[in-house]
This record gives structure tokens, C-alpha cells and sequence, in this order.
């Protein structure tokens, strides 16, 4: 465990190796928001405000992270329109990113969300229709906003779409179906736009 939602938000962290697991909670339950692999920064819009986290995050692999006393990144923001600079670029992808998950999740059935998961993750890996999920099948599930029982019944629905799965590998057997179900977009599966 890295951090923990309404704590004060006293360090930058930045995912050098390894990956992190953003999470919140409430009522009870809990959901996964993302995925951090490296190089990325996460909950800066918190040490800049000085404000509490909104979430959590643990590592889900051995990880290194980076921390950066949030008082030392307020300050070089002050001095720095360098930093200042790339604060605000980092800021911009990340209110961006939020949009596109937000679109993914509210104009997407599940089935078609873990499609689009499936072929992004095939792009950064090997592209050679060989997936491993990297997370557990619950944490994929709350990150794509869908219990695990709907998650199994979405792998179930894309194997008529060309993707098996097998414990944590998928096997993309028929590309041109599965993007022809996906449907993906570059104004939510983009990751460059």
C-alpha cells in the first residue's frame, strides 16, 4: 500500500518500475480506477492543491517508485516554468484521460470495453494476438466497471469474436472480427490524442 484515500497528499509519486493499482472505496465497496505502469506520475493534481487524495494506490508487482516531497514540487512550480510547463502537460493528458474513460464506460456494454482492452494491450505487447492480462481478472473487472461475473460472461460473449481466453492469456484468433465488434475509437482508445 503506497497511499490511502483522505490522506494528506505529502508526496509526488512517479512509477519508475513495476505497476500500481489506483483504487477508491465507498459504502463498502471498492473499484479499480487505473493502472500505472512507467514513467508515470500519479495524484499530482493533489500535491499541487495541498488537498487529500481522492484514492488509493498499492503496487500490484514488485515496483520502484520515485517520491518527491510535495512541498519541493510546489516550490519548483513557483521557480521553474520548465516544470511549470510540464505540470500543466501532465495535468492536460491526465483531465484528457479521465474524458476518454469516462466515454469508454458510459457509451460501451462491457463486452465491448474488455474488446477494447484486449486490442490495446495486444498493441503494447507483442501485437502478435498472444495477451497476458498482467492483473488479476477482479481488478480487470473493476477497472472496466463490471463485477467479475459480468467480466467471465464478456470473455464468453468475444470468443464469437475471435479472442479465448485461458486463465490469464487471451488468444486473439481473429483480429478483424474482434475490431470489427470493438469498434475502437481514436477519441477514446488513442492513447497519443
Amino acid at each position: 500500500m503506497l497511499i490511502r484515500e483522505n490522506d494528506t497528499a505529502d508526496f509526488l509519486h512517479i512509477v519508475t518500475e513495476g505497476a500500481v493499482e489506483m483504487f477508491a472505496t465507498s459504502g463498502g465497496r471498492e473499484t479499480t480506477i487505473s493502472f500505472e505502469r512507467p514513467a508515470s506520475a500519479f495524484i499530482l493534481a493533489a500535491v499541487l492543491k495541498d488537498q487529500v487524495y481522492l484514492q488509493s494506490a498499492r503496487t500490484v508487482e514488485a515496483s520502484r517508485i520515485l517520491m518527491i516531497p510535495a512541498a519541493s514540487i510546489r516550490l519548483a512550480m513557483e521557480q521553474d516554468s520548465a516544470f511549470m510547463a510540464a505540470v500543466v502537460a501532465e495535468l492536460a493528458t491526465a483531465y484528457r484521460t479521465a474524458v476518454k474513460d469516462l466515454k469508454n464506460q458510459k457509451l460501451r456494454t462491457g463486452a465491448e470495453r474488455l474488446a477494447n482492452w484486449l486490442l490495446r494491450l495486444d498493441r503494447e505487447q507483442s501485437g502478435d494476438g498472444h495477451v497476458e492480462l498482467q492483473v488479476e481478472k477482479r481488478q480487470l473487472a473493476a477497472r472496466l466497471g463490471m463485477t467479475p461475473e459480468n467480466l467471465s460472461r464478456a470473455f464468453a460473449a468475444l470468443k464469437r469474436h475471435g479472442a479465448n481466453v485461458r486463465g490469464l492469456r487471451v488468444e486473439v484468433v481473429d483480429r478483424e472480427g474482434l475490431v470489427a465488434f470493438a469498434q475502437p475509437d481514436p477519441l477514446v482508445d488513442d492513447e497519443r490524442s
